[in-house]
């Protein structure tokens, strides 16, 4: 999953603010305080982009993995509904991966009889496509 370009304005504002911390003190200092910190946030943004890997074997969801024998039903949800699958519908023992630059999200369904985890809830910009991968095999 990309990030959202906007995001990329808050590591540009993360790095003037820190330029403008100590701009008055030392003009090279606050450059440097600045590429820093805008560096760490730009380090910091792509490192926690997480990605839906499907195979033939297997579901990934950033580090979670499960065999695909274990995967149930999938469901697309954008809009107001996705207020509700992730507020009030919301199950505490489900394994979720939100991305506050992502708003539809995918419910996918876990038939392991061992697992305690009900189902994955996760960001996505292409939910129905999901579904219509999960679904297809």
């Amino acid at each position: 999953m990309s990030t959202a370009w906007w995001m990329w304005l808050l590591v540009l504002f993360a790095g003037l603010v820190g330029l403008l911390a100590l701009a008055p003190i030392n003009m090279w200092v606050g450059a440097a305080v600045g590429a820093v910190v805008a560096g760490g946030t730009a380090v910091a943004l792509i490192a926690s982009n997480t990605g839906i890997v499907i195979t033939g074997e297997s579901l990934q969801v950033g580090r979670a993995r499960i065999e695909r024998r274990f995967v149930g039903e999938a469901e697309a949800f954008r809009g107001s509904a996705v207020q509700r699958v992730r507020g009030p519908e919301l199950d505490a023992r489900a394994y979720m991966n939100f991305r506050v630059s992502v708003g539809p999200v995918v419910r996918i369904q876990i038939t392991d009889p061992v697992d305690p985890t009900p189902y994955w809830l996760t960001s996505t910009r292409h939910p129905e496509r999901i579904v219509e991968v999960l679904s297809a095999g």
